[in-house]
């Protein structure tokens, strides 16, 4: 036993130790409470929502009653209002369902500006607030009052009349009892806005009192700035930046607001302009500047001084109406206001065998990967199983931590925000993405091994190879994580929805095995091992003798090849999409058809049977059960669409698949109720994003890579990734698959896995470089490159076990992550020895990096 193994340094980490795994068992259980699932796996709610063209013509009417006097003028208005509304649309609902901590939402538009948003298991409570928020059209707008307006408001409380709808009651008026029926009746919202008004240029709006009641205000129907030209300035919600709920200085809840640089001048000049003695208000009070959302006055405070880029919104809200509206505001306001046309909940997309078939993948894995590490490192293998069990089990503390960590970048709901205890939605996916993540958890423990190994080698002490081989491999393990959770930062501050999930999971899992790795299984194995005894630890050898291929010869001819094939098959991939996308991409990235089947229940066929039914016709069919829309329970999305479709001989894509499932599930008595066109899941906000996110997060490896190496290895490691990425895109596609949402994740974890390989690379070559002066730079790349080797082939089958494990029992999307995956381990494996290395030698032409020649200090864990 380590003579330091009770030491106050040792004690500490077995507290650390403590202290995170009882965090994970309290975000973790209750498991029925805690764990959230996506659509997928649990189902939940479906909302079809459509554009209420009756509200928007009033609403246009209202704010401007001129239009009816000119025929034709009212529907042009609303005509150019709905004119390419669709993207915002979708872009505004999708940043409400995230701010309503809803994961993995499906949104999708449909054809006459119809919009199909899936919420994963929701209770009552959550459905309608969900379908609150999602009707609203969160229009924010700030106008000026009438200058009299105490004034005319007096005059009109000492007469008798009252708004249609409302009478006299509390300190104003209080809706009437019928009050439902009137405000239904068309024309209702001009009619109101003209009550008593002092002249055209002004509206009657009423503002909710704290007792319920309503108070009259005159508004303008003008905005309240100007530009240099004299033209009315707007002052709306779009110029806002951000919205959140605080209390105000009497205690009560408040939304406070920023705005952009525009937003700001604009209101800046309105409230310095109209506060007492302003250049436009000579009184000695201040105008009122009225507070408008969905044409409701909110407030109507007197300003009281210069206000520039803050403010705030007061009124009487609830805790839950102060929040939805503070997220309505972040989300930003939709074009057009909504309605509910069908609501009906859905059941998971994957079937029961094929949860079955992922969890006996996930199992399968998992015992894969931890026989093979103790069948080749024995005790050491043994302790790194320790440590991969670790992994899971501490692995939620990891995700809530990053998750808390990463919103204070960027607040998102969905992904757990500051002060959240939410674990992240687990889905297919999700399993599949955790059952890689083990796979490639363990590559920290071979590192530390095969160096242990290499002390052992120089017949030194159990004590001294222990400490020597965890402080030689800190520095390949620090770089090779560090540049994965750049990453993963990045895709998250950058991303939006499903990216963001994405790098949560992949930061999670990595600081997670790198603590455990790195702090746990030295913890064990000082408290376990003699360090004087000279007797090293029984391990395997791929290679009996040490390799001395030589990988740099073979560099330009491997590199020209490997080019080729990329510029090849990406070539194909691009030109099929060009053609025709649904040949080469799923229906949530390019949209297709949808159709509505009607299905005995008694006699449902499962979503595995129905899948390989209409695999032959589209691989990437979306097929997912539903209830509550009368008869209407199986619902089938393709990529394809009659015009896309003529290549497979099918110019009736609804009588294709429906003769497809008639004929094969004849008991089931299918029958076709409705066939919609459907846009991609994937909205040109989403694309712009996770282009960004990808973009930025490779800029990072090339920069951290250059500050801690040298500008030549960035660029190595750089164009290893552009190829393990674009080989595994064009191969896959090849292969007759359609890339998807999942796949194009399956991608980013390609670039988590292969920059992890090349920088255990780049650290071995930076190593000797400082450690031999004399010998030339090809000849020690070479010996770098196969000193390595055997980590490098370990972790590559440890990974392949657990992508096996998948591709043999996963279904559907999952066999296509799966796919990508092994095309990738492969190209990572590749590209780490014969891409990255080649193209940073041909950087520096033949002559040595200018490293510290110093050797680098060795870390004491």
């Amino acid at each position: 036993m380590n003579n330091d193994s009770t030491s106050r340094n040792d004690i500490w980490k077995w507290l650390a130790l403590l202290i995170i795994a009882v965090f994970s068992i309290y975000v973790t259980f209750p498991v029925a409470e805690k764990l959230r699932f996506g659509l997928d796996l649990k189902g939940g709610t479906s909302f079809t929502l459509g554009i209420d063209q009756d509200k928007l013509r009033e609403t246009i009417i209202a704010a401007n009653p001129a239009l009816t006097n000119e025929t034709g003028a009212v529907e042009k208005k609303m005509a150019d209002t709905l004119q390419g509304c669709d993207a915002r649309i979708i872009q505004v609902v999708r940043r409400r369902v995230d701010g309503m901590g809803m994961n993995e939402p499906v949104i999708q538009g449909m054809k006459d500006h119809r919009l199909l948003v899936q919420l994963p298991g929701i209770d009552d409570a959550t459905r309608a607030a969900a379908k609150k928020s999602l009707q609203s059209a969160a229009f924010l707008e700030f106008r000026l009052t009438h200058p009299r307006n105490d004034e005319l408001v007096s005059k009109l409380m000492s007469g008798e009349a009252c708004p249609e709808g409302y009478e006299r009651g509390g300190s104003g008026f209080v809706r009437a009892a019928n009050y439902n029926e009137v405000a239904s009746r068309p024309g209702y919202a001009a009619r109101l806005a003209g009550f008593h008004t002092p002249d055209p240029r002004y509206q009657f709006m009423l503002e909710k009192c704290g007792d319920a009641s309503y108070r009259a205000a005159f508004v303008s129907r003008s905005a309240p700035a100007r530009d240099a030209k004299g033209n009315p300035q707007p002052i709306t919600g779009e110029y806002l930046t951000s919205a959140s709920v605080e209390r105000d200085a009497v205690g009560s809840l408040a939304i406070s607001f920023s705005f952009n640089g525009k937003g700001a001048k604009l209101f800046s000049d309105v409230t310095r302009n109209y506060m007492a003695h302003g250049p436009k208000n000579p009184g000695d009070r201040g105008r009122q500047l009225a507070i408008i959302l969905d044409d409701n006055l909110v407030s109507a405070p007197v300003i009281q001084s210069e206000i520039g880029a803050h403010g705030q919104i007061t009124g009487h809200f609830t805790a839950a109406e102060a929040q939805e509206l503070a997220n309505n505001l972040n989300a930003g306001a939709l074009p057009a206001p909504l309605k509910l046309l069908a609501e009906s909940s859905v059941s998971p997309t994957v079937g029961e065998d094929a949860k079955r078939a992922g969890i006996i993948a996930a199992g399968l894995g998992f015992a894969l990967v931890g026989l093979f590490m103790f069948i080749y490192y024995w005790y050491a293998g043994l302790v790194a199983d320790i440590a991969l069990f670790l992994d899971v089990a501490l692995l939620p503390a990891a995700l809530v931590f990053v998750a808390n960590v990463l919103g204070v970048f960027a607040k998102d709901a969905s992904m757990g925000a500051t002060g959240s205890l939410a674990l992240p939605v687990l889905t297919m996916p999700g399993i599949a993405g955790l059952v890689l993540t083990l796979g490639m958890a363990v590559d920290a423990n071979v590192i530390i091994f095969e160096r242990i190994r290499e002390e052992f080698a120089a017949k030194v002490s159990t004590g001294t190879a222990l400490k020597n081989g965890y402080g030689r491999a800190f520095t390949a393990i620090l770089d090779s994580n560090i540049t994965t959770i750049v990453t993963g930062i990045i895709l998250f501050i950058v991303g939006t929805g499903p990216v963001r999930g994405f790098a949560i999971t992949l930061t999670g899992g990595v600081i997670i095995s790198m603590f455990t790795a790195v702090v746990v299984t030295r913890l064990v194995f000082d408290n376990t091992t003699k360090a004087d005894s000279v007797k090293p630890f029984k391990m395997l050898n791929i290679f009996k003798k040490a390799p001395n291929f030589d990988f740099v010869k073979f560099g330009k001819p491997v590199f020209i090849a490997a080019a080729a094939l990329c510029v090849i098959t990406v070539g194909i991939f691009f030109a099929r999409a060009f053609v025709k996308p649904a040949s080469v991409l799923a229906v949530d990235l390019t949209g297709g058809t949808s159709l509505v089947y009607s299905v005995d229940q008694k006699a449902k066929p499962a979503v595995s049977d129905v899948r390989k039914v209409l695999d032959p016709f589209d691989n990437a069919t979306i097929i997912q059960y539903q209830d509550g829309v009368g008869d209407s329970t199986l619902l089938v999305k393709t990529g394809y669409t009659a015009e896309t479709a003529k290549d497979k001989g099918v110019t009736d894509v609804a009588g294709h698949v429906t003769k497809l499932l008639q004929d094969n599930f004849k008991d089931s008595k299918i029958q076709q109720v409705s066939v919609d066109e459907i846009g991609s899941m994937v909205g040109a906000d989403l694309k712009k994003s996770g282009t960004w996110a990808v973009a930025l997060s490779l800029c990072a490896i090339l920069i951290y890579v250059a500050f801690r190496f040298e500008f030549g290895f960035g660029l190595g490691a750089l164009v290893a990734l552009a190829h393990d990425a674009l080989i595994s895109l064009g191969l896959f596609s090849l292969c007759g698959r359609q890339v998807s949402l999942l796949v194009v994740t399956a991608l980013l974890t390609i670039i988590g896995y292969s920059v992890n390989d090349t920088i255990v690379v780049f650290d071995r070559i930076r190593e000797t470089l400082r450690k031999d002066q004399k010998t030339d730079f090809k000849t020690l790349c070479n010996a770098a490159l196969n000193a390595c080797l055997s980590r490098t082939v370990i972790t590559s089958i440890t990974t392949f076990f657990a992508v096996i494990a998948l591709f043999a029992f996963g279904d559907g999307s999952i066999f296509d992550f799966a796919l990508t995956m092994l095309i990738g381990v492969v190209a990572g494996t590749f590209s780490s020895m014969f891409i990255a290395t080649p193209v940073m030698m041909w950087f520096y032409k033949g002559r040595r990096p200018q490293f510290s020649k110093e050797t680098a200090v060795e870390q004491q864990q």
